[in-house]
């Protein structure tokens, strides 16, 4: 069985930021683009390790993945079987900002 993905209230901002800038341009794009980062996440049910581990961070749960020009980061938590993404940042903005609890 594969694990829990949940995207963090933070995550899901991200998600409506990132929807919102992209339908200035075209409203279905955006649509569309929204999905398909989600639909990503959702390879994390079966594979939490898929993405390495956060350069910056150095903390061995805490994980991306590449989705086009966004690093999908997030938590790993092998006990719950759960899987948390925390942002959906773009890659051009530098560090991601994080907070580990």
């Amino acid at each position: 069985m594969g694990y829990q993905v949940a995207l963090s209230p933070v995550a899901r901002q991200d998600l409506r930021d990132i929807v919102r800038y992209i339908s200035l341009d075209s409203p279905e794009r955006a649509i569309t683009f929204g999905q398909f980062l989600v639909g990503n996440t959702k390879r994390l049910a079966d594979f939490p390790e898929l993405g390495r581990i956060v350069p910056e961070l150095d903390h061995p749960t805490i994980r991306e993945i590449v989705v086009r020009s966004y690093r999908v980061i997030y938590r790993v938590d092998h006990a719950e079987s759960r899987v948390d993404v925390i942002r959906f940042w773009h890659g051009a903005r530098g560090t991601p900002e994080i907070g580990i609890a």
